[in-house]
């Protein structure tokens, strides 16, 4: 029987260690990717997923790379964007409007997010229609989703947080 992932990896660590060699980082990164189950640095996610927006501008070009012109800028973190399809670096995206475009992958986040798309929308102390109404949020803000079930999400808006039903939103709860 051959040798185990795991003696491979302290072999090449004590070499590494000897050897003292600039490397040394690389080697080991390369050695824990080797692992059973570890997944590349490059895995991609299925088509379509959830996405959101990382930073607080971020360009949307009409093609997969930074040759392309920008077709449009966000200025909204957090602003949830569903991706369509993988290219490299790059995602196709589209926006709760409906427009796709590329963005770079470092411009996104795998934080659940949401925008509220159906008019004013109650956010409730608990996830039912009876309980208490603790803030009314207008289509258009945004907020972070957790506690998704049911046909509802826990919505965060800048600290402003209350349950609200899926149906009123756009974005990582689908």
């Amino acid at each position: 029987m051959g040798t185990t992932h795991i003696e491979r990896i302290r072999a090449l660590i004590r070499s590494v260690f000897r050897s003292r060699r600039s490397f040394a980082a690389c080697a080991i990164a390369g050695a824990v990717a080797m692992l059973p189950g570890a997944a590349p640095a490059n895995a991609v996610k299925k088509v379509p997923y959830w996405a959101s927006i990382s930073v607080d501008e971020a360009r949307m070009r009409v093609g997969p790379s930074l040759d392309y012109p920008s077709n449009w800028i966000y200025r909204r973190r957090d602003l949830p964007v569903k991706v369509v399809q993988t290219l490299g670096n790059w995602r196709k995206i589209e926006d709760s409007d409906g427009t796709q475009g590329w963005m770079h992958v470092r411009l996104l986040s795998d934080t659940q997010t949401a925008i509220i798309v159906r008019g004013v929308s109650p956010l409730r102390k608990a996830p039912n229609d009876q309980s208490d109404v603790l803030f009314r949020a207008q289509p258009g803000v945004v907020g972070r989703l957790s506690n998704c079930g049911d046909g509802w999400c826990r919505f965060d808006t800048h600290g402003q947080r209350g349950f609200v039903q899926t149906t009123a939103l756009w974005g990582g709860s689908k």
